[in-house]
């Protein structure tokens, strides 16, 4: 099977939305954090983070466009501070349902079973149950004027990770954690290593 620009276009709208969504494949499913200015916490689930370089260190992730309210934006811009959060496979139900459209003077954290929670004087929650959580700051952002997305960058300002997570090749151990990856925007799966490779040289 080919299909074109035009075939995929020619899809009805929700199925050419997992469609189009499924095609990057599995990837890593994040819970963001942020505060308002009024202190109220909000909790999403993306599935666009990805790496952005190790020295500095640094994150980024992709919003969707701001032709509608859009929280998590709002409150980094405001605030400047957000977190990002892994989570498991007993979380998944709760995680999803971060997804709707809650009110913005509503938290996420009242609603799902997560405990919100903050480390020293860093503005935005971690979720307390994760065995993962990255504090970041807000450092740029760029829009994609194709379809007017947001991809915003930060600085990572402190990683809280389980001891035995933590490999001392500063590899991280997922089959502890029993985390969960996203195909599009609803179909959950497990995550475990299946090899590990050495750093690929030119043959001599």
């Amino acid at each position: 099977m080919i299909l074109n620009n035009d075939d995929i276009l020619k899809l009805e709208k929700y199925n050419r939305i997992n469609f189009i969504n499924h095609l990057a494949g599995v990837k890593g499913a994040h819970l963001i954090g942020t505060r308002s200015d009024s202190g109220i916490a909000n909790l999403a689930i993306f599935n666009s983070v990805c790496h952005i370089g190790a020295n500095p260190p640094a994150m980024g992730f992709l919003l969707r466009p701001l032709t509608v309210e859009r929280h998590t934006y709002d409150n980094i811009i405001s605030n400047k501070q957000y977190t990002i959060n892994h989570f498991n496979a007993n979380q998944i139900k709760d995680a999803h349902q971060s997804s709707a459209k809650y009110p913005a003077d509503v938290s996420e954290f009242d609603y799902l079973n997560f405990t919100e929670e903050y480390i020293n004087d860093f503005h935005a929650p971690v979720i307390k149950e994760s065995h993962i959580s990255i504090g970041l700051t807000y450092v740029e952002k760029h829009e994609i004027s194709f379809n007017g997305t947001v991809f915003m960058v930060g600085k990572i300002e402190f990683v809280r990770i389980a001891d035995e997570l933590l490999e001392d090749t500063g590899h991280i151990n997922y089959d502890e954690t029993n985390s969960v990856a996203v195909a599009g925007l609803d179909s959950y799966y497990s995550v475990s290593r299946l090899q590990r490779e050495p750093y690929a040289r030119v043959p001599k």
